[in-house]
């Protein structure tokens, strides 16, 4: 594992959480992919090693897309939702993430 360059307690923030959508659901039943929603400035090797730091899984790739904040009004001012950086992680063959029950 990959570990040893980065600071553990960087790596536990690294994640801020994970995506569950439908989109999420039907990628990680395609493509073996979990979907996450992490830091602005996390780079994928920080990505990386924080998935098989905290799941103990080994990690294949990782892909990021920043995604742009929508325009919102709120009343008569227009505001913005902040920007999402997403990251979809590629598991090796034979692993798998499960949200649902974490002492499994």
């Amino acid at each position: 594992m990959s570990t040893a360059k980065f600071d553990e307690g960087r790596l536990a923030q690294v994640l801020v959480a994970p995506i569950i959508s439908e989109k999420a659901t039907s990628i990680a039943e395609k493509h073996n992919q979990v979907l996450f929603k992490v830091l602005q400035d996390a780079t994928k090797p920080e990505i990386k090693a924080a998935v098989e730091l905290m799941f103990k899984v080994e990690v294949a790739s990782v892909q990021v897309v920043n995604q742009k904040g929508k325009t919102k009004r709120f009343g008569g001012r227009i505001g913005r939702r902040d920007h999402v950086r997403k990251a979809y992680v590629s598991l090796k063959e034979g692993q798998e993430l499960n949200f649902s029950g974490e002492a499994a």
